[in-house]
């Protein structure tokens, strides 16, 4: 109702007036009820919600986007082609420097002959190519820089040679290589086979000795450079029969043991 000449209203009568919602009287306290949910979980149970297992695309959807990229080129490629890609060699430099440190210990200590034992579940190229790359330049620059203070101490004309690099890295890399090749067809046509990549840690751990012998070298005096190197090859040496011994026997062991079982289930 409007009150004098005032355009405001003052209340409003309860009543029904053409165009306007009906008053609703208060209905107290209401108490509002929510059923347990599994919304703390995630994710949430196949079986309770609107989208439950039976939604799932099938089996044998195209999941090719949520497939891993790296493994898929890896799981394509197998037999001989396998060998010529980078994932082949892969396990072979999943090492550590603690590891390589504590095989290049074991090398320096010859007449253990565990050396093999040690390395048979993870044999590692990592550290016989560093070794071999590392003979290869301290051979090359401890014999340029002997050759040079022997051609100064003769007032002689010196000419830097580089042919000792190539040199050095004939000899190393083709003893790496090439010995432990014939050594593991040899092994093989004997019955008691083993790793080739084994054998190819084996001889490069066995040439770290020679780094420390290459560097005392140094010293001018021709007899003590024999006694050096035929210290560092008798080490040498020693250690990779000591290892070759250890694995023969325990291949003759099993063989044994391998044909003592055969002639046990023959007889009975």
């Amino acid at each position: 109702m409007m009150s004098g000449g005032v355009g405001k209203y003052t209340h409003i009568d309860n009543q029904k007036v053409s165009g306007s919602v009906p008053s609703v009287p208060d209905p107290g306290h209401v108490t509002v009820q929510f059923t347990d949910s599994n919304l703390q979980t995630f994710p949430p149970s196949e079986s309770q919600g609107k989208i439950s297992g039976g939604t799932r695309p099938p089996r044998d959807a195209d999941d090719t986007f949520s497939k891993p990229v790296s493994g898929s080129e890896e799981s394509q490629q197998g037999g001989w082609f396998r060998t010529f890609t980078v994932a082949a060699y892969k396990p072979y430099f999943d090492v550590d420097t603690t590891d390589v440190l504590e095989r290049i210990k074991y090398s320096l200590f010859p007449f253990r002959g565990t050396f093999t034992e040690k390395t048979v579940n993870n044999p590692d190229l990592y550290g016989p190519f560093w070794i071999c790359t590392t003979l290869i330049f301290v051979a090359a620059s401890i014999g340029t820089f002997v050759t040079y203070i022997a051609h100064k101490l003769q007032k002689k004309e010196w000419n830097y040679d580089i042919n000792l690099v190539t040199w050095s890295a004939g000899v190393f890399y083709g003893y790496v290589l090439l010995v432990p090749l014939v050594l593991y067809v040899i092994l093989k046509y004997f019955s008691a086979p083993s790793g080739l990549v084994q054998l190819f840690c084996l001889y490069g751990y066995s040439l770290f000795v020679f780094i420390p012998a290459l560097c005392l070298s140094v010293i001018p005096l021709e007899i003590f450079r024999w006694v050096i190197a035929g210290v560092a090859g008798f080490m040498s040496a020693t250690f990779v029969a000591l290892n070759l011994r250890a694995h023969i026997m325990s291949a003759v062991l099993f063989k044994d043991i391998d044909s003592g079982l055969d002639l046990a289930l023959a007889l009975e």
